[in-house]
């Protein structure tokens, strides 16, 4: 699989990571088992970064990648965990103190000394342009807590402001067919700034399956379900907030410009890949076997390059009034 350089922290990283949200069991069950084999089945096709949080399961994701990586010395993954929302989501409690206790405990469930890159977890806007904050994060490098820092965002503004600040080295943000906005500054600025764009939700919460209908169900603690109006977290994070039932239609659109031979997941992937200025996207998995067929779509960047004209279309007429707006 091709690999690309992860903004400033200098590591060759695979265009096709790893988000491991769902090994916390937060979209359904999962058990310890399975988790392992889509970490294996990933790095099995090729995938070397692992995208996790210290909230995903309450540390339960961190713990199992940890665990696997224990038991597999000589694997050269880089893993980006993230912090931030174990408190009430308020700036002031982005301190210095509460940073060297997030990281202790990742570093406890990784089984790191040093992790390799901490993203703040869509924190509050306004700490995006605190310089204590940074301060904050550049004492946890001095001290060997942390190799680099970088941002997770809900909004393109927030992450414009962060690639400011001369020692992000990454900026993760939503992208995917039907959230195009960060092409318009956050790509150009982030190439200019030699800062690596993780590229999240790319499948839309699976709606760029093209496998789901209005008839589709959810249970009861997976967040397609509990969170489709912003009442847990961010609503963009589930479905990138579009509606279900447009998105439902916009995806079976989708589905029809994808060529044969090629799954629409797997070409919803390579359309995020082929967007200059991305370095990783992070899709999910559940099961071995999706892991490896997500991971297909490394090799397929002239197919995203081709659906090009036919995503915009279908983002201009479904979606840019209501999400261009918004994030």
């Amino acid at each position: 699989m091709e690999q690309r350089i992860l903004g400033k922290t200098a590591r060759s990283v695979s265009t096709v990571g790893l988000g491991t949200w769902q090994l916390g069991a937060d979209w359904g069950s999962v058990t310890e088992e399975d988790a392992v084999a889509v970490l294996e089945a990933s790095v099995d096709a090729g995938v070397n970064f692992f995208d996790t949080a210290d909230v995903y399961g309450d540390g339960r994701s961190e713990q199992i990648i940890g665990r696997f990586l224990g038991i597999n010395p000589d694997l050269n993954i880089t893993v980006a965990t993230k912090m931030g929302r174990r408190v009430d989501q308020l700036p002031e409690n982005y301190t210095l103190a509460n940073f060297r206790t997030w990281t202790d405990r990742s570093r406890r469930n990784l089984q790191q000394d040093t992790l390799d890159l901490v993203q703040l977890h869509c924190p509050p806007t306004a700490v995006y342009s605190r310089s204590e904050v940074y301060d904050a994060l550049d004492t946890l490098v001095s001290e060997g807590a942390i190799r680099n820092y970088g941002v997770s965002v809900e909004r393109t503004d927030e992450a414009l402001e962060a690639i400011k600040r001369g020692n992000t080295a990454t900026v993760q943000i939503i992208l995917n067919a039907f959230r195009l906005k960060p092409l318009d500054e956050v790509l150009p600025a982030a190439r200019d700034a030699g800062v690596g764009i993780i590229a999240r939700v790319p499948l839309a919460s699976g709606l760029l399956s093209g496998k789901y209908t209005t008839e589709t169900t959810f249970a009861s603690d997976d967040h397609r379900n509990y969170n489709r109006d912003g009442a847990s977290f961010d609503v963009g994070e589930t479905f990138s907030g579009v509606d279900y039932a447009t998105g439902v239609t916009a995806a079976q659109e989708f589905s029809a410009l994808v060529p044969d031979g090629v799954t629409t997941s797997q070409a919803a992937l390579a359309w995020v890949i082929a967007q200059d200025g991305v370095t990783s996207v992070i899709p999910g998995a559940r099961s071995a076997v999706q892991a490896a067929a997500n991971a297909e779509a490394g090799s397929l960047s002239s197919v995203g390059a081709g659906l090009s004209a036919g995503v915009r279309d279908i983002y201009d007429r479904c979606f840019r009034e209501a999400i261009h707006p918004r994030w």
